[in-house]
């Protein structure tokens, strides 16, 4: 199993599944899941089934934290978590909880926003080594063919698959990519999109990625054609391109770096060229990420809100298209855990213990519920230099 796997598993108390406690709970998380809906031990597939009475102290010190490492160590069950993280959300849970109780260490934790760049090119691999570098055999499990680890376009797929191939014909439609050209992919994954543009669309592609697994596959995958995949952060990036792409990446770059990510696009693009943002969007500007996310899953991650985005394009770009499909994410993370939950016989075989499966159950889960009660948006944005002349006439 993946070294990287390893030393983060380490790190994490040993999995012990939680024996069955009633007890009631404290009046105020009583009332706070009351007004989501939300009942303990109820009878409804959101409700939430007590495990074990260490579960409300976990909550009343952690909040999202307590939650969610509550649920990796077996202490609260839920038929559907998918649904019971969305009823929170919709109600507005956290920002009540903020509100009352977690103001003053929320402020210190934004104002260390402010001092510490967490996305520095220091910190810039720290996600690939504790994410995408756990072994390509989940990734493989869980994705489809093409290895799109980003959210499907499903207005007319039924699969996964269908709604990924739709996803990357559409970015390359709205790129007008035409043989001949040069596209950059920040942020290439396993390398879908490379692939996909060079076999269908003749276009010379360069990905970079900050995973040597994501590396290696995309390398492999490739092969052949004319596609070649750096390890490398995007500050790093030189050389001019037709085209350039982001998908799935933007949300690791930070706030304090939007800047910096643009004026890179801005210098490598062709004056004439085209840009496509694909993006996991916030509906309200806030500063840092989830605690729970930031700890187990995307370490220095942070969620763009739409007036961050168009207060670093406005001196640069023309925002020629802007699409919102976010309920999609919803769906696409439903059809990556069932495909987890099916190969996890055979992950357990190489090394993947109880506890990381409910560490990724809770991950796929939770996160589709962000996206169910709309907190969570998938953005699409076209960018075009000023310079750049004709009409563009975005493609859906």
């Amino acid at each position: 199993m993946n070294q990287h796997l390893t030393e983060t598993q380490s790190l994490r108390a040993p999995f012990r599944a939680a024996e069955p406690q009633e007890t009631e709970p404290p009046a105020v998380l009583a009332r706070l899941a009351e007004m989501a809906g939300v009942r303990f031990n109820g009878d409804r597939p959101w409700d939430i089934q007590v495990r074990n009475g260490a579960l409300y102290g976990r909550i009343l010190t952690g909040w999202s934290l307590g939650l969610g490492e509550a649920y990796m160590d077996g202490l609260w069950d839920a038929e559907r978590p998918d649904e019971t993280i969305a009823r929170l959300l919709q109600a507005g849970v956290k920002r009540r909880v903020v509100k009352a109780t977690t103001r003053l260490r929320l402020g210190l934790r934004a104002l260390a926003e402010r001092v510490i760049n967490h996305q520095s090119v220091s910190r810039a691999f720290q996600v690939g080594e504790r994410h995408y570098d756990i072994g390509n055999a989940v990734y493989e499990a869980m994705l489809d063919s093409t290895m799109s680890y980003s959210c499907g376009y499903w207005k007319d797929a039924q699969t996964l698959e269908e709604a990924q191939l739709a996803k990357l014909d559409l970015i390359c439609r709205k790129l007008e990519l035409a043989p001949g050209q040069r596209l950059l992919d920040i942020g290439c994954g396993w390398g879908g999109l490379a692939r996909y543009a060079a076999k269908n669309y003749g276009v010379e592609v360069l990905g970079i990625t900050i995973s040597r697994e994501q590396q290696s596959l995309a390398r492999e995958r490739s092969r052949g054609l004319p596609v070649c995949i750096e390890l490398m952060d995007y500050r790093s990036l030189g050389g001019r391109f037709d085209r350039v792409v982001s998908v799935g990446m933007f949300e690791h770059v930070g706030a304090r770096n939007y800047p910096v990510f643009f004026d890179l696009v801005d210098r490598v693009l062709h004056p004439q060229g085209l840009a496509l943002l694909h993006t996991i969007g916030a509906r309200t500007t806030a500063r840092g990420n989830d605690p729970w996310i930031d700890k187990y899953i995307f370490p220095n991650g942070q969620l763009p809100s739409a007036r961050q985005i168009t207060e670093a394009i406005e001196s640069k770009f023309i925002l020629e298209d802007w699409h919102n499909f976010g309920p999609d994410y919803a769906r696409t993370l439903m059809a990556w855990w069932k495909n987890f939950h099916a190969a996890w016989p055979q992950l357990r075989t190489k090394g993947y213990d109880d506890r990381f499966y409910r560490m990724w159950k809770y991950y796929l889960h939770a996160c589709a519920g962000l996206f169910r009660a709309r907190e969570g948006q998938l953005w699409q944005l076209v960018l075009s230099k000023p310079a750049r002349t004709g009409t563009y006439r975005a493609p859906r």
